[in-house]
């Protein structure tokens, strides 16, 4: 499916993009990324299972400060590191709109989880938290099942 520009800037009404195992890469996710930032529509995106990478999914990150409207992000399966999972996270503290975030499969140990355990712990809307095949280990688990 070609994304539709007017779509990503919100002209026209898209409440849902899913884009999973699509094989974009980091420049696809700067260009959802630029939509992201100005769409006053979009509650729910799907960029799981592809290749952006941590580039990737810093433009995402800094996307998300703009938007006042996303309530569901996945970005899981994408090649991303610890650090970049996390920088969604740090971001969504300030933002606390997400009611779903998709973080599996990104590299995330022990101590990311107890970073990821602050944000579910201040976080007053987050219902579903997806963070299979990472590392976190007994402790980050327990610190994450503590928070809620």
């Amino acid at each position: 499916m070609p994304l539709n520009p007017l779509q990503l800037r919100g002209r026209e009404a898209v409440p849902s993009l899913h884009l999973s195992s699509k094989r974009l890469g980091p420049a696809s996710a700067v260009v959802v990324a630029a939509g992201l930032s100005v769409n006053a529509v979009l509650t729910e995106l799907d960029i799981g299972w592809n290749e952006i990478g941590d580039e990737g999914a810093t433009v995402i990150a800094e996307a998300l400060r703009g938007n006042g409207v996303l309530t569901s992000l996945d970005v899981g399966s994408n090649g991303l590191t610890e650090e970049a999972a996390l920088g969604i996270v740090r971001v969504e503290r300030q933002r606390n709109m997400l009611t779903s975030l998709g973080l599996h499969n990104c590299g995330i140990g022990p101590t990311g989880a107890a970073e990821i355990a602050e944000y579910v712990s201040g976080s007053r809307v987050l219902t579903t938290l997806s963070l299979w095949r990472n590392k976190i280990g007994v402790e980050g688990a327990k610190a994450i099942a503590e928070a809620l």
